[in-house]
Parts: C-alpha cells; sequence; structure tokens
C-alpha cells in the first residue's frame, strides 16, 4: 500500500493553506498514493493568538476542511488531515481536531488532541497549549484502507499509555501528526517514534511541520514512517513537499508472530509500594 506524507510550512492564511493542502491530495492521487497525511495545525499556525482568533471558526464553517473534503472525493483519496484549530471546546477555548476523511470526501473520524503542550524548555521557549485549547475526551481508532489506525497528535507521542489503548482497540497503525519544535524534536523525536512502533508492533505515520514559520516558531521536521520492526521507511529530513513509502501490512502479523508483544500483553495488576 502506498502512502504519502506531507511536510508543511504552514503559515497565518487558511487561504494558502488549504490551496497548498488542495495541492497536495492531488499530487498524491496522482503517484498512486491510497491515503494522504498531513501535519498537525496544516490549515493555520500562529501563536498570535489574537490574530489567529480571528481566522479560526467552528467545523462547519472551515474553509480548510471543506477543501481538502472536495479534494479528497475529486481525486478518490483516503486522507488523514492532521490537526485543524476549531471553535468548539469547553470553557470557550478552541479544540485542536484530527479528521480521517474517505475517498468520497466524508469525515470517517474526529479526534481531539488529549495531552496539551504546556512546558518550559532549556532554550527559553514557552508554551501553554491549554490556555487557548481544551483537552479531548476520547481515544479515538478508525478504520481505513490501511487497516486500523490509532489517532493522536504531537505532545500525545509521550504518552505511551494512550498507544497501549489505541493498540488494545485493534490499531495496527498508529498516526502521529505533529509541529513538534527543534530542541525537543532533535532530542526525542526519532527516538519515541520508533519506540512506539516496538513496542506496539504497528507503522507509526508522523507527518510534521517543518522549518521557520510566519509567526516566528521553528518546527523540526523529519516526517517518518517506521514499520512494526522499528525501522524507519522514510525520513523526509528538512524539505517542505511530499514523500512516499510502500507499507507492506503483512509485516505486522509477521513481528507479531516473532516477537508476540501483543499476545503477551497482561492487564497491570496493582502496584505494591514497599517501604
Amino acid at each position: 500500500m502506498k502512502i504519502a506524507l506531507a511536510q508543511m510550512t504552514t503559515g497565518v492564511d487558511p487561504v494558502r493553506n488549504a490551496a497548498e493542502l488542495v495541492d497536495a491530495v492531488h499530487a498524491a492521487a496522482r503517484a498512486g498514493a491510497v491515503m494522504l497525511f498531513t501535519p498537525e495545525m496544516s490549515g493555520l499556525l500562529d501563536r498570535d493568538r489574537a490574530r489567529a482568533g480571528a481566522a479560526i471558526v467552528d467545523e462547519g464553517e472551515d474553509r480548510v476542511l471543506r477543501a481538502v473534503r472536495a479534494a479528497a472525493a475529486e481525486a478518490r483519496i483516503w486522507v488523514e488531515l492532521g490537526s485543524l484549530a476549531l471553535r468548539g471546546g469547553e470553557g470557550g477555548r478552541f479544540v485542536n481536531r484530527s479528521f480521517v476523511i474517505d475517498a468520497a470526501g466524508q469525515i470517517r473520524a474526529r479526534y481531539d488532541k488529549l495531552h496539551l503542550f504546556d512546558v518550559d524548555l532549556p532554550s527559553g521557549e514557552r508554551w501553554r497549549e491549554s490556555a487557548a485549547y481544551a483537552p479531548g475526551a476520547s481515544a479515538v481508532v478508525a478504520d481505513s484502507p490501511l487497516g486500523r489506525m490509532g489517532l493522536s497528535i504531537c505532545y500525545d507521542l509521550r504518552f505511551a499509555g494512550l498507544y497501549a489503548a489505541l493498540s488494545n482497540a485493534g490499531a495496527t497503525l498508529l498516526s502521529i501528526p505533529a509541529a513538534f519544535t527543534r530542541p525537543t524534536g532533535a532530542a526525542h523525536w526519532h527516538v519515541l517514534m520508533r519506540a512506539r512502533a516496538i513496542e506496539f508492533a504497528a507503522f507509526v505515520i508522523a507527518a510534521a511541520q517543518t522549518g521557520t514559520h510566519e509567526d516566528g516558531r521553528e518546527t523540526y521536521g523529519h516526517s517518518l514512517v517506521v514499520d512494526p520492526w522499528g525501522e524507519v521507511l522514510l525520513d523526509m529530513k528538512d524539505a517542505p513537499g511530499l514523500g512516499f513509502a510502500d507499507l507492506d501490512l503483512a509485516a505486522i502479523d509477521l513481528v507479531r508472530a516473532r516477537v508476540p508483544v501483543i499476545a503477551h500483553r497482561r492487564a497491570i495488576p496493582p502496584v505494591e509500594v514497599m517501604s
């Protein structure tokens, strides 16, 4: 199964971002991909909250989502739209929402990011995602032409319990669209992506933002596809554009037979604290 990943340097204008996504949908389909994966915040990446707030709308009014759905239907390709900033979160906050869109342009699944990036980095960067965004309320798996896919977004990567729940629900692919910062990406991106693939014997597909954005932030890039044995099938490095990978879905059963971590999984009993 051939898939495509769009590595983007998303800006502050949803109209331009929508046009780039539509071009990517058609290019991926022309190249024979059955599904396109895009990064976190594909429609708008802007840390100026006043300016961003003027561009963020309800799901039903979002022009980026509407454009991608129409392009998917026209090109007859599935799309995992990594995420969009939308209104409708608890307490008047936004949501960071991922969509699985089928080849008829219909939405098959939605997932709101569970873990919000509230950190102070050694570089001096300070992020408080929870100030503007509400966390999601549930984990989500979605059936696709590639098999059952577990949905997650960026900072979720660091919480293995989420992926255990997705794996327990039958996920054999893990989608992890992201806008990783450069410092955290350089330190942890590859090792965590490979770890998730290995410990859950699943394909990991991680479309990422890259480069210096209009709002001044810098993202790490290195969109990845990792197979269930932990081998990196695609690393897109720093440049924006489309990347492609061929997934041998039979590898899932082969790896799970070789090291049967899924069959051996047990419910964890209560922890005994010894003093």
